[in-house]
């Protein structure tokens, strides 16, 4: 390269994870400090006693409610008619005014008007759309003329795919829990891939299939599943079938309850190789409380053309603490703060917050020089562990050098109803009741070429510099001449010197 962009930025520029406005409430990582979002119809230009269930609610619905809550989804109740809904109208009111934070419907916990915004698969409720909620229910939740509802949605029966049918599923062993009973962590064992030539992986999607009826009615996500996660690993299986060879071993997203299928953008993928297996390493059953249950898990992989070659390497999540951490007990308001220098050029592809049951709230933020920025902050809720895919021309496009920190709010107090017991202590630990603070989200390594490849291409989509990319802190920044050091570790694969 003839130049680079780098260390040019002399303005601070900083974004506190704080109100913008009015309607956004500040979060301050307590429970108690939950205050709705309420937004007034009229600024919005609408007419409240002109909402109705029929032409404003159901399309939202449709398309950020029903893919659970409708007959064989994972959600207690069905709102696919207005006689199904219009019971629930308050609680729908309630629960969605919440926003962003443990509770919330639909379970997308991104604050709005701080940082990124732009997310794959996501379907929050926009303010506009919180109003008209707001006025339907306020007003009686009338269900105005049925002539003007949407075509009703055709779900698949059964517990479907979410990103469609995979070209591959590998399926777990079957599990049987007690309707009552203690825990069950550990090793299920080891399952052959089948596959025969090594291909990439495009997305995989995790999904449980029990003998719980669908059509049951069950008051908690909890109780409609038995394996509350899954840590597993791939890699080549060894001769005699029991492990896998050493060396060849790579980890995978974790399953988690209520989690979201795992998208790698073009240029990325993860490599299933053939003769591969998959170890499930680290799983965690529970009864449901209700039934004796039989289960298993099925990983559904989507793979990329056959001749695909991955652009980048790939790295792993930003950073955290899932050893030492020190939660004290019947306390809001506590802080973690995790903080880790990049050494090569890096595309963030999803973050993940990880906390465990005391967890509310994770932000994000990059540090570039005097330069500060919030990525992102985040809402937590241990029933609903959400990953937030970043659209490909959003995601965060961080030199080397940056300094990523984590910092991740605890509240123990009875204002969480995640907390079996406000007055005990507790550290790291796997288990629910000791805790973790962790980005478990995806990255890429770029090398010089590509990170000013992918810059060049944040600027073309900008209309001026008064445009800013709040991912991208050196997109605008002046060139300077390319040293030898640069010239020499240009190209080699992983950006690193």
């Amino acid at each position: 390269m003839s130049a680079t962009r780098s260390l040019g930025l002399v303005s601070t520029f900083l974004l506190l994870p704080a109100a913008l406005n009015a309607q956004y409430p500040v979060r301050d990582g307590t429970v108690a400090n939950m205050d709705p979002y309420v937004f007034a119809a009229a600024d919005f230009g609408i007419d409240p006693a002109g909402v109705t269930f029929s032409k404003d609610i159901a399309p939202i619905l449709q398309r950020s409610c029903q893919n659970c809550h409708r007959d064989g989804g994972g959600a207690p109740m069905s709102l696919t008619t207005f006689s199904e809904t219009r019971r629930w109208a308050t609680r729908i009111k309630e629960r969605t005014a919440i926003r962003d934070r443990m509770g919330a419907m639909p379970p997308f916990f991104v604050e709005a008007g701080i940082g990124i915004q732009e997310f794959k698969n996501d379907h929050p409720l926009s303010d506009h759309e919180l109003a008209l909620v707001q006025a339907w229910v306020d007003n009686g939740a009338p269900e105005g003329d049925p002539a003007d509802m949407p075509p009703a949605m055709e779900w698949p029966s059964g517990r479907s795919w979410v990103l469609g049918e995979p070209d591959l599923v590998v399926r777990g062993p079957v599990m049987t829990m007690p309707s009552v009973g203690p825990d069950r962590w550990g090793d299920i064992g080891t399952v052959a891939t089948g596959l025969t030539q090594d291909r990439y992986v495009k997305s995989v999607e995790v999904r449980e299939i029990n003998d719980i009826p669908t059509d049951a009615t069950i008051a908690t996500v909890g109780g409609r599943y038995i394996f509350h996660h899954m840590t597993y690993s791939t890699g080549v299986l060894n001769e005699n079938a029991t492990g896998l060879v050493e060396g060849t071993v790579q980890g995978w997203p974790i399953h988690e309850v209520g989690r979201n299928p795992d998208i790698f953008p073009e240029g990325v993928g993860m490599l299933l190789p053939a003769n591969s297996a998959l170890a499930l390493r680290a799983s965690h059953l529970h009864s449901t409380g209700s039934r004796e249950t039989t289960g298993h898990l099925e990983f559904g992989f989507t793979f990329f053309p056959e001749d695909y070659e991955p652009m980048y390497r790939r790295a792993g999540g930003s950073g955290g603490n899932g050893i030492d951490v020190d939660v004290r007990p019947d306390q809001g308001g506590q802080e973690f703060h995790s903080y880790r220098v990049l050494e090569s050029h890096t595309k963030i592809i999803a973050f993940e917050p990880h906390l465990h049951a005391p967890g509310v709230r994770m932000c994000l933020e990059a540090i570039w020089g005097i330069n500060r920025f919030t990525l992102n902050c985040v809402g937590y809720d241990h029933n609903w562990v959400k990953q937030y895919l970043y659209e490909d021309h959003a995601a965060p496009l961080l030199p080397k050098g940056t300094i990523l920190h984590i910092v991740g709010f605890l509240d123990t107090t009875a204002e969480n109803p995640n907390i079996a017991d406000t007055r005990n202590w507790a550290g790291g630990g796997r288990r629910s009741v000791a805790n973790m603070f962790i980005d478990l989200g995806q990255s890429v390594r770029l090398t010089e070429e590509q990170f000013q490849a992918e810059m060049a291409a944040r600027r073309a989509r900008m209309r001026d510099r008064n445009q800013y990319d709040i991912g991208c802190p050196l997109c605008w920044a002046p060139e300077v001449a390319a040293t030898a050091e640069d010239a020499q570790t240009d190209g080699t694969g992983d950006g690193q010197q």
